[in-house]
């Protein structure tokens, strides 16, 4: 592992370098499409994306999504996407991802931080569970045939 490791909020000339993260997701989109985005989730005062940058270039990234809450007091952040790279998987960078999520979530006034992970990905589901986060309630989705 070579040089420092920082958090930061993405800018629009981070786009490659998220694709490169959600490639490894399995979300493969064009850099223009995420850079249009990126820009509609920075210009958003509801949105937030992070990136985790080394001397290599961003080599993770988070997004989340602040929600209004009619039920109760504060707000629900829903992180929408973490991803790592392969290769830098494994070395605290998720881990710092959410950190300046539960730091920014808490400075924003949320009550509770949700993140979805897919059936088919039980590494990232210890990972948040050993990040103190736990299984509760149940989701669920009706897909529509609007264009995403």
């Amino acid at each position: 592992m070579t040089g420092s490791t920082g958090v930061r909020q993405a800018l629009p000339r981070d786009a490659a370098g998220i694709v490169l993260c959600l490639d490894a997701l399995g979300y493969v989109s064009p850099c223009s499409d995420v850079v249009c985005r990126l820009q509609a989730l920075i210009d958003s005062d509801l949105d937030e994306v992070f990136v985790c940058e080394k001397d290599e270039g961003i080599v993770g990234m988070a997004s989340l999504h602040t929600i209004p809450l009619l039920h109760r007091p504060g707000y629900l952040v829903r992180i929408t996407s973490l991803a790592v790279r392969p290769g830098f998987q494994r070395q605290g960078h998720g881990r710092r991802l959410l950190g300046a999520i539960e730091n920014w979530s808490m400075a924003h006034g949320a009550s509770r931080v949700e993140v979805t992970s897919g059936d088919h990905r039980p590494l990232a589901h210890r990972f948040y569970e050993m990040a103190g986060y736990a299984a509760e309630e149940r989701r669920f989705m009706k897909h529509l045939n609007a264009m995403t």
